[in-house]
């Protein structure tokens, strides 16, 4: 059995070593030139990290990353709606981890590259495939459109993220992207430690949020920090902005009015802001969940599969395990049988984070005491009961895999 996987983003290379692990032969194709380091800060969850720490990845992610402590959520007044303990700090088996995108990917990238360095290949970009009752066959081609490979193998998973061509491919009636009209500036930046420096604040609700957090340590005792800034500007009436505007370099007229409406005693908010020398502006977008993504020897993996809001630190976290869930498949059965097995299993449970996510996710804790209060309050049991709260996070981490048992 040889596995064709489009794309090296985090679930891809995860596919990639946990079939290494299993001695099924697999090729990567990325359609970058060059994988470098991009994005800003993510969250990964305990049940993912486990995984990864079973790929000998766990050092590695210590050397780089941050293990999450607590997660603070406040209304923009700095007022405590509710306060979690993560990782292992709340009895898990693994961390949580806050890191940079592009250093977990440049982890698993160089776990890769370690163990498996011929089934790597770069400037390939997926173009079309064709199935037989024996295998499926690949098309690669390069910036320029030009066919650079044809690859046979016995299944093509397809990672190749939110605008994946697969997904194009396989439901050419897909809507497309969802935008409910909540712009992203993301930024990070060395800064003094906040709280105890391993922790995580969640300000404000769905018109205005404030999301930082640590993402690594920096130098003289300061910490990677990240910053987030999301505004709804929009009803999601109109189409989100055009893919090649998804990244553009951010403005600070653009976000200081919202900046200070926020009064965080934990940290000067505006000057972390000002300090930053770029950041970045992106549409909060997703996709509507699949009837399905297997068709024969091909599926889908990760945000090709399932784009999901960034809330409930859950994009990358199911990324990750859809692969070793597929990966454990493939080397139990054919091709075909693994993939159908995969879908039926992973499917539902990421179509309904999904949903829960553009409600809020967890996040729904803020959103709910700002909607009952949005002046603030004298007495958070006046406005929203200890258990509505606990309700909302933790019927999210029961959904989304990461409760504890």
């Amino acid at each position: 059995m040889t596995i064709l996987i489009a794309g090296a983003g985090v679930g891809g290379l995860t596919l990639a070593l946990s079939l290494h692990e299993r001695g099924i032969p697999c090729r990567v194709f990325e359609q970058a030139v060059e994988v470098r380091p991009l994005g800003v800060g993510i969250n990964t969850l305990p049940h993912a990290i486990k995984e990864l720490a079973d790929l000998g990845l766990l050092p590695a992610l210590d050397a780089t990353g941050i293990r999450t402590h607590e997660l603070i959520y406040v209304n923009r007044f700095g007022q405590e709606v509710w306060r979690e303990k993560r990782g292992m700090h709340a009895g898990h088996a693994m961390p949580q981890f806050s890191i940079h995108r592009g250093n977990l990917q440049r982890v698993i990238w160089e776990a890769a590259k370690a163990r498996m360095p011929e089934a790597l290949r770069v400037g390939h970009r997926l173009a079309g495939f064709e199935q037989d009752a024996d295998g499926i066959t690949a098309t690669f081609v390069d910036r320029t459109g030009t066919v650079v490979a044809t690859e046979r193998g016995d299944a093509l998973v397809a990672a190749d993220g939110i605008h994946s061509a697969a997904r194009a491919i396989l439901h050419p009636e897909d809507p497309g992207i969802r935008w409910q009209g909540i712009m992203m500036w993301r930024g990070a930046i060395e800064w003094p430690p906040f709280l105890d420096g391993d922790s995580m604040i969640i300000a404000g609700d769905m018109t205005e949020k404030i999301v930082l957090y640590p993402i690594g340590r920096g130098s003289e005792g300061r910490r990677l920090t990240n910053w987030v800034v999301c505004i709804k500007t929009g009803d999601g009436s109109v189409p989100p902005p055009n893919r090649e505007d998804w990244s553009r370099v951010g403005t600070l007229d653009a976000i200081l009015p919202t900046v200070r409406r926020f009064n965080l005693p934990q940290l000067d908010l505006e000057a972390l802001v000002r300090a930053t020398p770029e950041f970045y502006e992106y549409p909060m977008c997703d996709r509507d969940p699949l009837a399905w993504w297997t068709q024969g020897r091909v599926t889908l993996l990760g945000d090709a599969a399932h784009p999901m809001y960034p809330v409930g630190s859950n994009g990358a976290s199911q990324a990750i395990l859809d692969a070793r869930f597929l990966a454990a498949r493939l080397g139990e059965m054919d091709a075909p049988s693994a993939l159908a097995f995969y879908e039926a299993e992973r499917l539902a449970k990421t179509a309904e984070i999904v949903r829960l996510n553009r409600m809020g996710g967890p996040e729904r804790v803020v959103d709910e005491v700002s909607a009952r209060a949005p002046n603030g309050f004298a007495r958070l049991e006046d406005v929203i009961s200890h258990e509505e709260l606990a309700a909302i996070a933790g019927g999210y981490a029961v959904t989304a895999g990461f409760a504890k048992v």
